[in-house]
């Protein structure tokens, strides 16, 4: 049945549907046949032979949201959409199918065959050992297939808008329900040993101490720079300006999570922390007969202070000091922490929101 020119390809589009032989073949095709035309002139009908691997793509093209999040989504679409439903036609996908993918996501996260896999200790060439065993399936967790259950949803909802199918079938599909939050901050006990333990190296525990004082992400922190610092008293904060996040080229520098930039008022011992923290990387610098410019990252290893510390080695750094003082937690809950803490001694819940970004 003709409907139309395909607004993808560019090339005139049919309505096929397969009618298997028998005695009530005629009368089932001319059935289809009127279901199919009725569709056309009711514009119920898909308007494209599109694939979901098209819709997803142009849908993420016009995505509108934080860099971190669009990478994360490419990463879904790469890992577990395109594998399994990319080339299905948009106008094919149902609630059945998305069934049967949602329990292949709870069933094993690289959607195995079967046996006979080894889940490698690296990706790169080497010598198994005993790191290397037998492959286990895990499943994706709640949150991650909510993500890729958005991912589609959004990008049916522009389908419909733009006449590529008549119902958004991600309506009737059933994703599993959001995980309750449950952060669990370290205790105060907690935060002395890992504070102890960080303050091994002066310039490791200036990091964590402004991270449990200030609340700030990991990559806002790292993108600190001195010229950012108000030490002025009774003036003394912190402008967060940006953040650093990975992209296709690498960490860049870039916006914050929230698009705002924001003020962070600074207690007294956060401020000697940081002046200490400054005294130290000025005499780095004069002892190699450079200068350390305002605009230097405040947490960067090197001595002019011209690069920035990535996100990813300051959490693995965190998770093995935490891992030696056998306490489980994690960077992130940091932020929980200082929430928690700044709630405990009365200031707003608001305030509080604010601060965190």
């Amino acid at each position: 049945m003709y409907a139309g020119i395909d607004p993808v390809s560019g090339r005139r589009h049919y309505l096929t549907e397969l009618v298997q032989p028998g005695k009530k073949a005629q009368r089932e095709a001319e059935a289809v046949r009127a279901r199919l035309l009725a569709q056309v002139e009711e514009r119920r009908n898909p308007r494209t032979n599109a694939t979901v691997d098209e819709l997803v793509r142009r849908h993420l093209d016009q995505f509108v949201g934080a860099p971190n999040t669009l990478q994360m989504y490419r990463g879904h679409v790469k890992n577990h959409i395109s594998p399994l439903l990319g080339r299905i036609s948009i106008g094919r996908l149902d609630p059945e199918i998305l069934d049967s993918f949602y329990a292949e996501l709870r069933r094993c996260r690289i959607h195995c065959s079967g046996s006979g896999l080894v889940d490698h200790r690296t990706r790169k060439d080497h010598e198994c050992d005993y790191r290397c065993r037998p492959h286990q399936c895990k499943p994706l967790s709640a949150t991650t297939i909510r993500h890729i259950h958005f991912i589609l949803s959004g990008a049916y909802k522009r389908a419909v808008r733009w006449r590529w199918v008549a119902v958004n079938p991600l309506a009737q599909a059933e994703p599993p329900p959001a995980p309750k939050s449950n952060p669990r901050p370290p205790s105060a006990e907690e935060a002395a040993q890992l504070l102890n333990k960080a303050w091994d190296d002066p310039d490791w525990g200036a990091l964590v101490w402004t991270a449990m004082t200030t609340g700030a992400r990991r990559g806002e922190l790292c993108a600190v720079r001195w010229a950012w610092i108000n030490f002025e008293e009774g003036r003394e904060t912190l402008w967060l300006q940006s953040g650093i996040r990975k992209s296709d080229d690498g960490w860049v520098e870039g916006d914050l999570k929230t698009h705002q930039q924001r003020r962070i008022a600074l207690d007294a011992e956060t401020v000697e922390v940081l002046k200490d923290l400054r005294e130290r990387c000025v005499k780095r610098a004069e002892m190699l007969g450079i200068e350390l410019a305002p605009e230097a990252f405040v947490f960067s290893t090197a001595a002019d202070g011209a690069t920035f510390p990535t996100p990813d080695s300051v959490t693995q750094r965190y998770d093995r000091m935490a891992k030696k003082l056998e306490i489980d937690t994690t960077l992130h809950k940091l932020r929980h922490y200082s929430a928690t803490e700044l709630i405990v001694g009365g200031v707003d819940p608001r305030t509080v929101a604010g601060r965190l970004g």
